[in-house]
């Protein structure tokens, strides 16, 4: 049979171009010349007939005058080295480079490296969506304009603006509705920087804010804008808790954030687990390890909802619900400590857990409200008559029962070993002759009964179980092991103990046995049972060679820091954490900024003036989108009813945790940060002690308490290598109304009184357009541009010199430009530049030098972390305590700002490098050596504040002074930090880097090739002797004490909130139930809107191959191949409910806002569940929606903000903040949503 089909005319036109481009295409510019060639009607393609002259089209086709090496700056981990290929000044095209260092003789190679969506990169250097010139709204550059002609002078013009409320509205309500024109760089430039000096001047440093994320993808870029923020005081607002990917659980567990495998350490495990984590999809260039291991043996399990693409590479498919993780890995975990704990011991988990874990610590009983006990505190030496009771630093020091004695002994390793004289050369792992117990059955003077929450009943309420365990009296305590309490909470039953206990692995009535976990996964019990055995007994024959590879999947849930806490058991009771081939493999990002001690002090202006401000964006967007006035419920509510939070709201706890110190907030207070210091000094005082005054008297006040407020709203906001609206804003549709203060979605309630903080100012409107300028720079068109009031054009990966490292590889390698930017682009580092320039100028009338008062959270890895003894909250505005700075209050420290210098401090190293050295992880490290080398290699500033200092005038020079002034790329500082490390420890550590004593690693060296980094005291892994990174493995082989309270690695926690919150130890907390919090649908239900059915389902999120990283989703060939837009992935069953067919146009509406889209029905998804993979920007096919009549919204538009109270806690050990280290997360997987499909199918836009 033939098919005829009708084609156009040749010469009719495609209607696909506009004139400009039709008459590119007819000059041939981009055609090669060719003597005998045809050009095609519709000028498109160019032929030749004959023998071996037609092959010259080929042969020009891969011609090329230049290849350079560059890489992506895009968060996928993959951080590949490719040849860009350059043709008459034109990218033609890009190709994996193959040059890779070694992984060994006995393995495979990390090439080549590289997928298709970094392949097609080039494409964005001449799309479409290029931002080409820099682009102001128009609006505001004509009010500007108008401004400065009045009064001559940027700044004033700025204020004539911002003091008119009706030129305010007119510019702040057109954003995202086009009028966006182009302008020059100078009047641009003069626009933002007139607006920073004036924000500086009115409200203060702290009202001004930059985000941009993922340093490790190009840390040059980055420190371009946070280092001139820094130096004028501003914060630099966070991203891995922001965007959900930062695990609580790590600093909860091993007192560090994501310290994880390179991907070539997968090929070492025997028993690898994808557990929330689709490897073939999200880190495509390493899957090879997961598919090539399998060859010698390795077994690979994939854990997940739906049929993803990794689980037709694993040999078993876990079909867990979402959400729902924690209990599988409770009910693996019952059957680990039953069979391999409690029925017999494994001398390998025995030794293990003894010496690098908690396990064996003693925990003291609470009575409780009835005959039972409640899990208490840890003992401590200065609880005891124990002759460290007096030691330095005793209430920091966890004791054990020493099985060879029968008396409490004090081992090395804890926190309070790490901190004071007294402990140098003690705090290690060594336990000498200490023989700790790990459980008291059998050496036990009776039993007590404990309760234990859990939180699967019906409705989501709290219940509690009661169970036996074995106990001691010692100094007045009854006291048991976190063993025992981790058995009794499992519900493995021990001869002796009383209580209620499961009646074997098939009672499903009870937590955490195989067949409870079922039910609440879907996972058949014989399944989970059958895993769990195969997973301890591998790790018995490898002697820890089990991994579990995890991420969004698990990781972005409110209660994620659960999920994990209970993985992570089944990885380190098996004594798999610290080996190769063994431990988590938490891959949510490129987070690993290797080079990451030349980073910080650099990017964050530490050279100059410290400490710098850092912002958890989380609560700063929680707290400045108003979203905290939607909470429709106490932090009672929100916790399930366990009464520790009763009678509070989360913005009660957010400013108790602010005013604590514990977690940081900006703006700080209610009046400028200058002011205060002004202040100050008129009335005779240090600005600490004037703040601490005025603080007690009630006259000065935390910003967090009257956020509606306007001097408390931030002013100020600039995204570069960010798109916040078209990607991270959780919460999309109350940035644009409070925020930005254009058109929205929003339709959620405010709280009523009775659900009201108590602490918090409540004006009867909250705030609408609180941002005076929002300036984005990036190089393509994005949802946040289309926002932004002024849009600068951003030179490409393939335009710029900066540096690249991963998680994933142990290499740092280059971008280098392959042309220079066209149009009229330029590099992040020019464009901060020339800002700091013109800013500098207009601060020589306005500012001058000022002081500043900066309050700075009680920071992890120092001193600070010991302000909460045994984690027990008091707070000074109750009068538990005096209010003082860095134990019950902020740090208050003064910085002195040269606001007209900032511009020669900018481009010049400062002198506190040399001064007073660097401090990484609470690593000390001297650089007069480095900072001598510098002045040689970038030359000396010759004038100004900088003068005689090194130069950063180039994006090279801060990329050899990031690489100088590193640990791991610099052999003589990293054999440097560990001896300091070692007058600690007193363990020999300084020859894990002694072979590389004298490598320097230079920005040419990465220009050549990848080069392989130097083991160093910033991670904790071992690389020496070529060996694959694995973390913790010089913790465990080197006995370094984990960043932890006791100085292991930690199952149980004893602070006051999490012990109230019925967390001490993993639990399974299911999702948030949105019908009890917001009134949402119950998952399931039905209604009808618009004469269509809709059904509510659970709302996730995740990856889209094609929509994220290098490849946008936006460009014509993603659109043809795909469905052109917005779309989401639902089950056949669901589709069936209400009627919906493959295709359809769809909305999904909730309280937060309204999704139009296209449906993908497929029987790879699970009923009750949706996908809408983020990052699919709103620029194309997204139509107006029948709800509103408004275009409809992004991934977020669904979403909002949720703060769990556990992750705002500070001041005490690990759970101390660290900038990207621990904190509130932008979690959005619990929320759900109703969809439907549309009545009229024909969408106008």
């Amino acid at each position: 049979m033939t098919l005829e089909v009708e084609r156009p005319d040749a010469a009719q036109p495609a209607g696909l171009d506009g004139p400009v481009a039709q008459a590119l295409v007819n000059t041939r510019r981009f055609f090669t010349k060719a003597t005998g060639a045809t050009v095609s009607a519709d000028g498109r393609t160019l032929h030749k007939i004959g023998g071996r002259e037609g092959d010259s089209f080929y042969r020009d086709r891969w011609a090329h005058d230049k290849v350079v090496r560059s890489t992506h700056g895009v968060n996928c981990t993959g951080s590949c080295s490719w040849k860009v290929y350059v043709k008459d000044g034109i990218i033609t095209w890009e190709a994996q480079q193959t040059d890779y260092p070694s992984a060994g003789p006995d393995r495979p190679e990390y090439e080549p490296r590289g997928c298709p969506r970094g392949a097609a990169f080039s494409w964005y250097t001449y799309s479409p969506t290029r931002v080409r010139y820099p682009y102001v709204r128009g609006v505001l550059l004509e009010q500007f304009r108008a401004a400065k002609a009045v009064v001559g002078d940027p700044v004033v013009a700025w204020a004539a603006i911002q003091q008119d409320p009706a030129a305010r509205a007119a510019y702040t309500s057109a954003r995202g509705k086009g009028g966006l024109v182009r302008a020059s760089w100078d009047e641009v430039v003069e626009l933002v920087a007139a607006a920073h000096v004036y924000t500086v001047k009115r409200w203060g440093p702290d009202r001004i804010a930059g985000f941009s994320p993922i340093p490790a993808m190009s840390p040059v870029s980055y420190a371009s804008g946070a280092r001139f923020l820094e130096l004028i005081g501003a914060p630099m607002l966070s991203f891995y808790d922001w965007y959900a990917d930062l695990p609580n659980a790590s600093p909860q567990m091993f007192g560090d954030q994501t310290d994880v495998p390179e991907s070539g350490d997968w090929w070492d495990a025997g028993y690898l687990m994808m557990w929330g984590s689709n490897v073939p999809m999200t880190r495509t260039p390493d899957a090879h390890w997961m598919t090539e291991a399998r060859y010698r043996g390795q077994k690979v399990v994939a854990v997940a909802p739906d049929y993803a693409e990794n689980v037709k590479f694993a040999d078993e498919w876990v079909p867990c619900r979402p959400g729902v993780d924690g209990a599988l890995a409770m009910g693996m975990g019952h059957v680990i400590l039953k069979e391999f704990f409690a029925d017999r011991q494994v001398d390998f988990f025995q030794d293990y857990n003894r010496r690098y874990t908690d396990l064996p610590f003693l925990i003291s009983l609470e009575q409780g409200p009835d005959a039972a006990y409640t899990t208490g505190k840890f003992v401590v030496a200065g609880d005891l008559d124990v002759p460290e009771k007096d030691s330095e630093n005793a209430m920091w020091k966890p004791v054990v029962l020493d099985g060879r004695t029968g008396q409490v002994a004090v081992p090395n390793g804890s926190v309070g070993f790490r901190y004071g004289d007294e402990g140098l050369g003690k705090w290690n792992l060594d336990l000498g002759e200490i023989q700790p117990r790990l459980s008291l059955l059998g050496a036990h003077d009776g039993t007590a009964l404990v309760r234990f929450p859990r939180f699967d009943a019906e409705g989501g309420l709290v219940a509690y179980e009661t169970r036996g365990v074995p106990v001691r009296t010692i100094g007045g305590r009854l006291v048991t092991t976190v063993l025992d309490l981790l058995l009794a909470h499992y519900g493995v039953a021990r001869p002796g103990l009383p209580g209620t206990w499961p009646t074997g692995y098939a009672d499903a009535s009870v937590p955490a046995t195989p067949a409870w976990a079922a039910e609440i996964t879907g996972v058949p019990a014989e399944q989970i049972t059958r895993l769990a055995r195969e997973w301890a007994q591998n790790a018995i024959d490898t002697q820890g060679r089990g991994m579990i590879l995890m991420g969004a999947g698990t990781n972005h849930w409110f209660h994620s820091d659960q999920i994990y806490r209970a993985m992570l058991l089944l990885t380190t009771i098996t004594g798999c954490q610290g080996r190769n081939g063994g431990g988590w493999a938490h891959y949510v990002g490129q987070e690993k900024i290797r080079p990451i001690m030349g980073f910080q002090h650099l990017a964050f202006a530490l050279d100059w003036h410290r400490p710098p401000r850092h912002m958890n964006q989380t609560a700063y967007w929680y707290v400045n989108t108003s979203q905290y006035r939607y909470d429709t419920f106490t932090a009672d509510d929100l916790d399930a009813g366990t009464g520790v939070f009763a009678g509070k709201g989360v913005m009660d706890l957010l400013a108790q945790s602010v005013r604590l110190g514990w977690t940081p907030s900006y703006p700080t207070f209610n009046r400028s940060s200058l002011t205060l210091a002004d202040e100050a000094k008129e009335a005779g005082m240090e600005p600490a002690a004037y703040v601490v005054e005025q603080l007690k008297s009630g006259a000065l006040k935390f910003a967090v308490e009257d956020p509606e407020a306007p001097e408390n709203h931030p002013r100020l906001l600039s995204l570069w290598r960010s798109n916040l609206l078209g990607s991270s804003a959780k919460g999309n549709e109350y940035f644009l109304k409070h925020l930005l203060g254009t058109d929205h979605a929003v339709t959620a309630a405010e709280a009523p009184p009775e659900q009201r903080p108590n602490g918090i100012e409540w004006p009867e409107h909250a705030a609408e357009a609180k941002l005076d300028l929002l300036t984005t720079i990036d190089f393509r068109m994005t949802s946040s541009t289309l926002f932004s009031d002024v849009v600068l054009p951003a030179a490409t990966w393939y335009e710029k010199h900066d540096l690249s490292t991963t998680d994933m590889h142990p290499f740092v390698h280059s971008f280098s430009p392959a042309i220079a930017p066209p149009w009229e682009a330029r590099t992040d580092w020019g464009i901060w530049k020339a800002i700091a320039k013109k800013f500098s100028s207009l601060a020589v009338d306005h500012l001058g030098t000022r002081t500043d008062v900066v309050a700075k959270p009680l920071w992890h890895d120092t001193p600070e972390a010991l302000a909460t003894v045994h984690g027990v909250v008091k707070d000074w505005r109750t009068g538990e305590v005096e209010p003082v700075p860095g134990k019950t209050l902020p740090v208050l420290a003064v910085a002195e700002r040269d606001y007209p210098a900032t511009f020669q401090k900018m481009t010049s190293i400062g002198p506190l490098m040399e001064k007073v050295g660097m401090l990484t992880k609470g690593v000390p490290y001297d650089v007069k050596r480095e900072i001598k080398l510098l002045r040689r290699r970038n030359g000396v500033a010759k004038t100004g504040a900088g003068a005689g200092q090194p130069r950063l005038k180039s994006d090279v020079h801060v990329a050899d002074a990031i690489l100088h002034l590193s640990a791991t790329t610099n052999g003589h500082l990293s054999t440097h930090g560990f001896k300091n490390v070692e007058k600690r420890t007193g363990t020999q550590l300084h020859d894990l880097a002694a072979e590389h004593q004298g490598k320097q690693v230079t920005f040419a060296d990465t220009q050549v090739a990848p080069v392989p980094v130097i083991t160093s005291p910033e991670w904790s892994g071992s690389e020496s002797g070529g060996r694959r990174y694995s973390p913790f493995t010089i913790n465990i082989e080197r006995l370094k004490p984990f960043h932890t309270l006791t100085g292991r690695q930690q199952f149980y926690l004893d602070h006051d909130w999490v012990i109230g919150m019925g967390e001490a130890l993993p639990v399974h907390r299911p999702p948030l139930n949105m019908t009890t919090l917001f009134g949402e649908t119950p998952i399931g239900g039905q209604s009808e809107s618009h004469g269509q059915r809709s059904v509510s389902v659970r709302y996730l999120t995740p990856h889209n191959k094609w929509s994220i990283h290098s490849e946008y989703q936006d460009n014509l060939y993603m659109l043809s191949l795909s469905r052109g837009g917005q779309t989401i992935w639902m089950s056949d069953a669901d589709a069936d409910k209400v009627g919906i067919k493959d295709n359809d146009w769809v909305e999904l509406v909730n309280r937060n806002g309204v999704v139009a889209c296209r449906a993908i029905v497929t029987h790879r998804m699970p009923e009750g569940t949706i996908y809408m993979p983020h990052a699919q920007d709103r620029m194309v096919d997204v139509p107006l929606t029948e709800t509103n009549n408004r275009r409809g919204g992004i991934h977020n538009s669904l979403t909002r903000i949720m703060i769990k109270p556990t992750h705002i806690i500070g001041g005490y050990a690990q759970l101390a903040y660290f900038f990207n280290y621990i904190g509130p997360t932008g979690n959005n997987r619990d929320e759900v949503t109703m969809i439907r499909r549309r009545a009229n199918q024909e969408v106008q836009y």
